[in-house]
C-alpha cells in the first residue's frame, strides 16, 4: 500500500524519521506545534500550529487521507500525544510513537524526583540557590512563587516576555550540547541546583552527566501519564512497523 504519513514533530527523532521516510520514497506531513520559532527545515512538507483538539485531528486526518501517524513528540507533549491516541482510535488510523527511554539514576546522581512541574516549585521553596532551570520557556511562570534563587535559563528561543525572576540569566542556544561544555557553563554561573525534565534520549543529557561530574543536586521531573499506545525508541523499528503494516517501503 501507499502510504500517507503524519509526523507529528518537534525532536530530534521526528526529524531523523521524516529524513529516513524522505529517502525511502515515502509521502507524508510534519506538523509542528508552533511553540519553536524556527523549527529545523524538513525533507517532507511541513505545517506549523495546532489542529483545535481531538475533533480537529480527526477531520485532518479523514481529510488528507492520512494513513499512519508517527507520533514523536517531546515526551511532555502529554497534550498532544493524549489527543492523537484518541483521533486515531476514532479515525482507525494506525499510530506509534517514537520516543526516548527515560534517563535512570546512576551511580553518582543527586536526585530529587517529583511528578510534576508544581512537585519541582513545591521543592525550591528553600533558601536561595543558584539554579539551572532547564524547563523550556512555557513553563517559567509556574516558577514565579521562588523568587529567591538566581535562575540560568537556556531556551531555544528569546522569551516572549521577561522571565518572573529578579535574578536570571538567560542563554538562548539550541542544543545538542556537550557534558564539557555544560560543565564550564554551571561553573562560570556557580550552579548548585539543576531542574530538568526526564527528557530522556541523547540531545540533553549533557547537563545530567556535567551535574553528576560536578557533584550537584538534581530535581528530575517525571514524565505525563499517557495513554497506553504502541511504542518505538528507534527510527529503524517505525520502518519495520510501517513494513508490517503493508507499506511499500521500496526495498
Amino acid at each position: 500500500m501507499r502510504a500517507n504519513l503524519l509526523i507529528l514533530a518537534g525532536t530530534t527523532e521526528a526529524t531523523a524519521f521524516a529524513n529516513t521516510a524522505a529517502e525511502a520514497g515515502l509521502t507524508g506531513i510534519v506538523s509542528f506545534a508552533g511553540r519553536v520559532d524556527r523549527p529545523k527545515r524538513q525533507p517532507l512538507p511541513q505545517r506549523i500550529g495546532g489542529f483545535g483538539g481531538v475533533g480537529g485531528l480527526v477531520d485532518y486526518l479523514r481529510a488528507e487521507q492520512i494513513t499512519h501517524v508517527i507520533d514523536a513528540t517531546h515526551p511532555f507533549a502529554a497534550q498532544m500525544s493524549r489527543n492523537a491516541v484518541e483521533a486515531c482510535a476514532q479515525a482507525e488510523v494506525p499510530l506509534i510513537a517514537l520516543t526516548r527511554a527515560p534517563w535512570v539514576g546512576q551511580a553518582g546522581d543527586d536526585w530529587t524526583q517529583v511528578p510534576d512541574i508544581a512537585g519541582a516549585v513545591a521543592v525550591l521553596n528553600q533558601p536561595a540557590k543558584r539554579v539551572m532551570l532547564a524547563v523550556g520557556r512555557m513553563h517559567l511562570a509556574e516558577f514565579a512563587p521562588n523568587p529567591q534563587h538566581f535562575y540560568l535559563l537556556r531556551l531555544v528561543d528569546p522569551p516572549k516576555d521577561p522571565p518572573p525572576f529578579p535574578d536570571h540569566h538567560v542563554l538562548v542556544s539550541r542544543g545538542p550540547f556537550t557534558e564539557g561544555d555544560d560543565r564550564a557553563l554551571m561553573l562560570e554561573h556557580g550552579i548548585e541546583l539543576v531542574v530538568s525534565k526526564n527528557a530522556g534520549g541523547t540531545g540533553a543529557y549533557a547537563k545530567i552527566a556535567a551535574a553528576r561530574a560536578l557533584g550537584l543536586p538534581v530535581i528530575m521531573i517525571d514524565r505525563p501519564e499517557l495513554p497506553e499506545r504502541q511504542e518505538a525508541h528507534s527510527v529503524a523499528e517505525v520502518m519495520d512497523w510501517l513494513r508490517h503494516s503493508g507499506v511499500d517501503l521500496g526495498v
